[in-house]
């Protein structure tokens, strides 16, 4: 009789540090779940739910009493498990979680810099905590099924759930399937840390080597470390190969217009800057039509008609891998999906019918999903616009569903070709008693070194839903002001240097001069609340035009020179976009100076975070294209350093 494999030995041909295996090797018990329905199961706790508590005994530091401490609550739903954090802080990822552990290059907070001494003991007591808790070991692949690197996790048996949503995000990969290897990635989930150790943060702790990238989570808000500790891996690597490459933080979709032209749009942006909506279907009214803003002063509509629009297929939705080894003619960006699942914020489902097709997902499907900060009653269905609420009494503004890829339908499997590359800002509104810098225009072609201006500082903009912010940042938002998230928008996630991140753009942005780069608004066009409206309309715009080449008589410089070129006209479908929304210093609301003085704002936020990039590592064209942004070029200069190819 053949006696079926233990997780002992499912792992002995797995080249893991020797003190990660003696921690793995006096655990209790050591679960590797054989499917996702056995890993499904066992975030249930040992009684299959309905409910189930999260919770640790976190010691004293002075080792004399114990306190239990729930983390985390489990609900079982006929269509998944709705998670929930009894603290509003561990619902949305905190910007300063991130610590750096080694000694290599960085521009990231150090261990012990923050924490005020080395991470090497504290490694050590995270790896005895692990060593007596049962446990659950599961093996993913950073960067998804195809063209990932095989990882482990290490995660408290009791804590299933964040597994479960780790390997829907990465893909479902087996020990068997994986053979021999060695890790490219170990990550550990020890949450009572965030007690014992960090005064109660999310704290991601990141310990490189050359071949090797661990991810210490003490905290069990996925992410930080599930989603974003991921992100962080592959940046490292594609930063250290022979021929180092990106992992965009971005969104793609496969546009198809009525007439059979298709377009690939890759859309950018600091977090709330519209990834996911780009690959949604637009938003119309009951009778059909389109809202397309409301005027804050006088709340009136602008609605348009739209007899059909383009069939929309998801290629990416978060996570971009931009990896050399994707196939691709001259001049354009090869791109494939880096995930396996999808971490999507559903804040914009308030009320049934408003996203049918993601609405179809979370109520019917396929298999149960994980759901994040959404309510969740015993055996019930969960509906995606059922916020859990904060203890302000609000919706928290940040609920999840992790959906597999599988389970979308007509996604695109296959690697494609980038023909526009957008980038989206979270605008305020502007008027003329309240002047700010939402004064972009629905849509502005820039060229390429502008381009990289925008990816560079990404500005996060106005009330973002999906990060929590310090305090100094939050009194800089809601003083109207602006915070740079950074370069490629993923620099949050970023754990070497900014320069050096800032050189791999220009260069991945240079090696690409047949793709077109656009600017695009949300939220607010000077006195109109568009919400995601402005770019869905865009993105039906581009799709119609396709690859065309421009036309120069229906170009002209935006009276902002960060905004590159405004269109003198925009059509679709035979119905003209009126003119106050591409150049919003005509809106009778707005006015120049109103605009003129969001301008300014723009230009000097801008100068003053560009100045830390001045570097000698810096690329000369970048210098070249920050010194002109110093100067207050006008657009003509960054074509001149960069030009428009299409």
């Amino acid at each position: 009789m053949t006696l079926a494999p233990t997780a002992l030995d499912l792992l002995a041909d797995v080249n893991l540090p020797p003190e990660v295996r003696a921690a793995l090797d006096a655990s209790p018990s050591v679960t590797i779940p054989a499917s996702r329905e056995e890993l499904y199961a066992l975030t249930l706790g040992p009684d299959g739910g309905p409910t189930f508590e999260v919770s640790y005994d976190v010691i004293s530091t002075a080792g004399a009493t114990s306190t239990r401490i729930t983390e985390a609550s489990v609900v079982r739903c006929r269509n998944g498990i709705a998670v929930n954090y009894p603290e509003d802080y561990i619902r949305r990822r905190d910007p300063d979680c991130m610590r750096i552990a080694d000694d290599r290059p960085t521009d990231k907070p150090r261990y012990r810099d923050r924490e005020g001494g080395e991470f090497d003991p504290v490694r050590s007591e995270t790896l005895a905590w692990l060593a007596s808790q049962p446990l659950a070991v599961v093996p993913f692949k950073a960067g998804g099924k195809t063209h990932g690197y095989p990882s482990v996790a290490i995660v408290p048996l009791n804590a299933a759930f964040f597994a479960l949503a780790l390997v829907d995000l990465q893909g479902w990969v087996t020990f068997e399937e994986l053979g021999t290897f060695t890790p490219r990635s170990l990550m550990f989930v020890a949450p009572p840390f965030r007690h014992t150790h960090f005064g109660g943060r999310q704290v991601v702790v990141h310990n490189r080597s050359e071949s090797l990238h661990e991810v210490w989570a003490y905290n069990l808000y996925p992410g930080p470390s599930a989603k974003k500790g991921v992100f962080s891996v592959l940046l490292d690597i594609g930063e250290l190969e022979d021929k180092p490459w990106l992992t965009a933080h971005a969104s793609a979709v496969r546009v198809t217009t009525p007439y059979d032209n298709e377009t690939i749009i890759m859309h950018e942006g600091a977090s709330g800057g519209g990834k996911s909506e780009m690959t949604q279907d637009l938003r119309r009214m009951d009778d059909g039509r389109i809202l397309l803003g409301t005027n804050v002063n006088t709340d009136e509509p602008y609605i348009i008609t739209l007899n059909e629009s383009s069939h929309l297929r998801a290629v990416t939705d978060d996570m971009t891998l931009c990896h050399p080894s994707l196939p691709s003619s001259d001049g354009k960006l090869a791109i494939a999906d880096a995930e396996d699942g999808w971490f999507i914020r559903i804040d914009g489902l308030t009320s049934y019918g408003e996203d049918p097709h993601l609405e179809k997902i979370c109520i019917q499907p396929a298999e149960p999903l994980v759901f994040f900060n959404v309510q969740g009653v015993p055996d019930a269905t969960i509906l995606p616009w059922e916020h859990t609420l904060d203890s302000n009494g609000k919706p928290c503004p940040n609920p999840r569903v992790v959906v597999p890829r599988r389970l979308v339908p007509n996604i695109v499997d296959t690697p494609e070709e980038v023909d526009i590359r957008t980038f989206g800002v979270r605008m305020p509104a502007c008027t003329r008693d309240n002047p700010t810098y939402g004064i972009m225009g629905i849509a502005h072609i820039v060229p390429p070194s502008l381009a990289w201006i925008w990816r560079l500082i990404a500005p996060r903009g106005d009330k973002n839903p999906s990060i929590g912010e310090s305090k100094a940042e939050k009194k800089t938002l809601s003083h109207g002001g602006l915070v740079a998230e950074g370069v490629g928008s993923y620099w949050p996630f970023s754990t070497g240097t900014k320069v050096g991140a800032a050189n791999l753009l220009l260069r991945q942005i240079m090696a690409a001069p047949r793709t077109r780069y656009v600017l695009t608004p949300n939220q607010h066009i000077g006195a109109y609340r568009v919400g995601f409206a402005a770019e869905w309309l865009t993105r039906e715009y581009l799709a119609r035009r396709g690859v065309a080449k421009l036309r120069r008589d229906r170009l002209q410089p935006a009276r902002c020179p960060l905004f590159g070129y405004t269109l003198t006209e925009m059509v679709i479908d035979g119905q003209t976009i009126r003119p106050t929304l591409l150049r919003p210093e005509f809106q009778s609301q707005v006015g120049e100076a109103a605009y003129d003085a969001g301008a300014a704002t723009l230009q000097s936020f801008f100068a003053s975070e560009l100045q830390q990039f001045l570097t000698d590592e810096l690329d000369p064209l970048g210098r070249e294209i920050i010194e002109a942004v110093l100067a207050g070029a006008g657009v003509e200069r960054y074509e001149e350093l960069t030009p428009i190819m299409g």
